[in-house]
């Protein structure tokens, strides 16, 4: 009952949408009629700016952090991997937004971060060579993807398996970059540092 009860705080802890909520009180209008139609950082930046896009980057890695701890406390480290997946899914699918959220790396990035600090520093150092060598954000989190099962499997058997389970949403999540980037239509990252 207890892992049913966490399992369900986790995704909706992952279910709140900080970009949509950050963009609406700074007078930005509602971000999913934007770009991509995500409600990640990635989106917000492009009518937000630097500054609000960090804000929901901060935010949505700390509701994937608090969910895995959440996990980590009640249960153990290894079950607070699951629940930081979880929290990924709720981004992803939010129950609040018809289940049509974010692409899941930066609460990713939190809930490696709560699980293992190497595999952060490793997924981060990846995603930032990638995306700002190329410019597409999606390109540095296509690379992620791929080498965060790996990571975690080296860490250990559950957190492989919560890392594959991440993995596979991003994926999902990524389906339309993917074919955008076969394409050659994918958009690049759009630094704006004042809005």
């Amino acid at each position: 009952m207890l892992y049913a009860i966490l399992l369900t705080i986790s995704y909706l802890l992952g279910s709140i949408p900080f970009g949509l909520l950050l963009t609406r009180l700074a007078g930005k209008g509602d971000i999913r009629k934007v770009g991509s139609g995500g409600t990640g950082a990635t989106n917000v930046m492009r009518v937000g700016g630097f500054k609000l896009a960090g804000a929901t980057w901060i935010l949505d890695m700390a509701k994937a952090m608090l969910a895995a701890l959440l996990g980590w406390y009640f249960v153990g480290h290894d079950f607070g991997a699951f629940c930081g997946a979880a929290a990924v899914a709720g981004h992803i699918f939010p129950i609040w937004l018809s289940f049509k959220g974010g692409k899941g790396i930066s609460p990713m990035l939190g809930f490696v971060l709560a699980t293992n600090p190497i595999i952060f520093a490793a997924s981060g150092l990846n995603w930032l060579i990638i995306a700002l060598g190329t410019g597409y954000s999606s390109g540095g989190s296509l690379v992620v993807l791929t080498i965060l099962p790996f990571l975690g499997f080296a860490a250990g058997f559950n957190i492989g398996a919560s890392c594959l389970i991440v993995s596979a949403l991003g994926f999902y999540a990524h389906r339309e970059n993917i074919k955008r980037l076969i394409n050659g239509t994918e958009s690049k990252i759009e630094w704006k540092w004042k809005k």
